[in-house]
């Protein structure tokens, strides 16, 4: 409904027209009522009316001083004046304010101020769905705009350009006139994107917000900077580059850079980073910098949250990752057995800060955590938890699709929460108990001597009575699981460590190492030294 203003002096006519005017069966509602134009005035900037209905004549602040203040403030305001005979001057000026009516107090009939009442609301109406077809169109050709920004962008980056001339009549005619002009090129990228996508509902959702107000701040930026959409996490802002000494190009791109970070994480609650490039000036420097910072994945896997950087050359640490596995798998090992929801954040920020330490490849880390994490699932199905769902491929997708390292430290966080929230379900659900807790027990205790009559003593059951139970639900004998399991083991510290056989022997709780080979081989079909000996070949 359209908000009504009613202003008059006289408090009958305030009294009469409140009361016998059918604002709801004209589509309006009564906003508020005042005695004189200052006051109003007051009240209106607080809450404007769609409607203003005015005497001409009162103390404070006459209607024609109201009508024009409030069309100053919202031009699009609808006005009707009561006057008096003796005011038909006033009036003429109402008329210059473009004010819809005036009617006469000394004759008003309430039905004639109930007809142009209708037809206030009906212009109102028609204006309104204008406006709503005027934006509908507006956003059309915004979108298709940005889509050929977009289209544009990667042929320019990754397909070959076989006419110049066409080119850079297309760049000019999307706001780059690379003909004359030299730019900073600028990777913008969101960080924390799963978060972020699933704040919205969709990814064209996202895309398009982001590309709104980034809108916003550059058509208040007074140097024709220019925002180009590559996908829906990565887009490309080009900054008008001077080299005079008076022009500082860059302080005035990374003032604008901050102020895009700053709209967009208050508004869109979306967190920002931006990776400045080398100058371009020509077609052929377009596509080897925009590619440059598109290839810059370690700079960018490292970046912090809403940070701006220079692109720099990148380097990665020589040391080997794989080093730190063995720890780390045991660690993730006994936060799961334990289910203590408590530990996984201060688990995951340690191997979080290990890498980030280290500057250890951005590939070589997401491998490694998949490797851990696939281990696990292993693990977690040899423990008797649970039969994972998720497919491998799905996982390696997910942790294949993260940029940053901050991304990663959130979707570990998540992953070992759903993970221990699984576990502790199918633990209180399982009719096999104490053939989890057997299996909890073996993967405690794998590096020392286990036997069956230990583990029974500890689970309070007669041994044949849980060597049958076991058989049945596990499908192999106890000392079978044992024997697989010490042996995995032994797969793992071959491959992740350099201890000797004879330490391997000793830390799984062998006291022959002639035994041990001999288990080993039977089990893995080579002796240790061999299995090793393979591994190292195969990476």
């Amino acid at each position: 409904m359209y908000k009504v203003m009613l202003v008059d002096d006289d408090y009958p006519v305030l009294e009469l027209l409140s009361e016998i005017i059918e604002w709801k069966q004209l589509g309006l509602t009564l906003q508020s009522t005042h005695e004189n134009g200052a006051n109003a005035l007051q009240h209106a900037l607080n809450e404007m009316p769609d409607i203003l209905i005015t005497d001409i004549g009162m103390p404070k602040m006459n209607g024609i001083e109201l009508t024009q203040k409030l069309k100053e403030l919202n031009p699009n305001i609808k006005v009707c004046m009561l006057t008096c005979h003796n005011e038909f001057e006033y009036a003429h000026k109402a008329l210059k304010l473009n004010v819809q009516d005036y009617l006469l107090k000394d004759t008003l009939n309430p039905k004639d101020l109930d007809g142009l009442l209708d037809k206030i609301r009906k212009n109102l109406d028609e204006e309104n769905s204008k406006k709503r077809k005027e934006s509908q169109l507006e956003n059309i050709v915004e979108r298709n705009r940005e889509s050929m920004k977009r289209d544009f962008l990667r042929k320019s980056i990754y397909q070959q350009i076989y006419s110049l001339r066409d080119w850079y009549d297309e760049a000019y005619s999307l706001g780059l006139n690379l003909k004359s002009s030299t730019y900073i090129p600028v990777l913008c990228f969101v960080q924390e994107y799963q978060a972020a996508k699933e704040s919205f509902q969709s990814e064209d959702t996202l895309v398009f917000s982001i590309q709104n107000v980034i809108g916003e701040v550059l058509n208040n930026h007074d140097d024709g900077a220019v925002h180009f959409t590559l996908g829906s996490k990565e887009s490309f802002l080009f900054f008008s580059y001077h080299s005079t000494l008076k022009a500082d190009s860059y302080g005035k791109a990374y003032e604008c850079i901050r102020k895009i970070q700053n709209h967009v994480s208050k508004t869109l609650n979306i967190s920002l980073s931006f990776l400045i490039g080398e100058l371009i000036d020509d077609q052929e420097s377009f596509q080897i910098k925009l590619k440059s910072l598109l290839e810059s994945t370690q700079q960018r896997f490292y970046m912090e949250k809403a940070t701006v950087e220079k692109k720099r050359h990148e380097e990665s640490s020589r040391e080997s990752l794989f080093e730190w596995y063995d720890e780390a798998s045991f660690e993730i090992r006994q936060l799961i057995i334990a289910k203590d929801a408590s530990k996984v954040k201060p688990v995951v920020t340690k191997w979080i800060d290990v890498f980030r330490e280290k500057q250890y490849s951005a590939e070589i880390v997401k491998d490694w955590v998949l490797k851990l994490l696939l281990d696990l699932k292993v693990k977690l199905k040899a423990l008797q938890f649970f039969g994972t769902k998720s497919s491998d491929e799905v996982l390696h997708e997910e942790i294949l699709s993260i940029d940053s390292l901050a991304d990663l430290r959130i979707w570990l966080i998540k992953y070992f929460e759903m993970l221990l929230l699984a576990v502790n379900d199918v633990s209180t659900q399982s009719r096999r108990k104490e053939v989890i807790e057997a299996c909890k027990y073996v993967e405690v205790h794998l590096e020392k001597k286990i036997t069956l009559d230990e583990v029974a003593n500890v689970l309070y059951l007669n041994p044949s009575y849980f060597s049958r139970l076991f058989k049945k639900e596990v499908g192999e004998t106890f000392v079978e699981y044992v024997t697989k399991a010490k042996m995995t083991r032994a797969k793992e510290l071959l491959e992740q460590t350099t201890d000797s056989v004879g330490k391997i022997c000793e830390r799984l709780g062998y006291d022959n190492q002639s035994y041990f080979i001999k288990v080993f081989k039977n089990y893995v079909g080579t002796t240790p030294i061999e299995f090793r000996g393979e591994r190292k070949q195969a990476n």
